[in-house]
């Protein structure tokens, strides 16, 4: 007699899914792109969220970057331009190597650097005896660990960018504030000096 536990719970909340991801940083260079790949099988599903940033932690502005998917035979899957930052997936359709490109070949930016997260979606089969194991259920344990972790590191240098973005911007107001008030003041003082003179009384000897 079998006694329902944990990892048949777990099991039919999946619904025949594993996930696992990993997290990474690349500095894209002046007109330059970087490639990388994942060998996916059908029914698969590959998805990446990025953040585009500064490794000078106190430059605030915003960077734009391209960003495709290619399926094994080269046929473009995905295309976007202009990201700061994105939150994109595909379904594999065939077995292979599925390559993705983050592209700064439209920007001389020389300190571009790109955030992202692979969200490896593995189709599993339900019926597959492996899933119902206690094994099964301390992998799966390990990889959300891995999947909070990494979140929480895109997450910080995302919040680094839009940091540093508030900042600039409150630093710009208060320097133009800083500029209205001397022109106020200069102002004030120049009428103040012109009705003066224009008031007075001068007396011809």
């Amino acid at each position: 007699m079998k006694s329902i536990s944990f990892v048949g719970i777990s099991t039919i909340l999946l619904l025949a899914f594993i996930q696992c991801v990993s997290a990474h940083n690349v500095l894209l260079a002046p007109y330059g792109k970087q490639c990388f790949f994942e060998n996916l099988k059908k029914n698969d599903e590959l998805a990446i969220s990025f953040q585009v940033g500064s490794r000078d932690p106190h430059n605030s502005e915003q960077y734009n970057i391209d960003f495709h998917i290619l399926s094994p035979s080269g046929q473009v899957l995905l295309k976007k331009q202009e990201l700061d930052h994105g939150d994109e997936s595909v379904k594999a359709p065939t077995n292979g190597k599925y390559v993705y490109c983050f592209s700064n070949e439209r920007s001389n930016r020389v300190d571009v650097d790109v955030s992202f997260n692979i969200h490896g979606v593995i189709y599993v089969d339900i019926n597959d005896p492996k899933s119902d194991t206690l094994d099964y259920a301390i992998q799966r344990l390990s990889q959300l660990t891995n999947d909070v972790k990494a979140e929480q590191g895109y997450l910080v240098i995302r919040e680094r960018t839009h940091r540093n973005t508030a900042e600039s911007t409150n630093s710009r107001v208060k320097w133009w504030s800083v500029f209205q008030i001397i022109v106020v003041a200069a102002n004030s003082i120049f009428q103040i000096y012109y009705l003066k003179r224009f008031f007075e009384v001068k007396s011809v000897v």
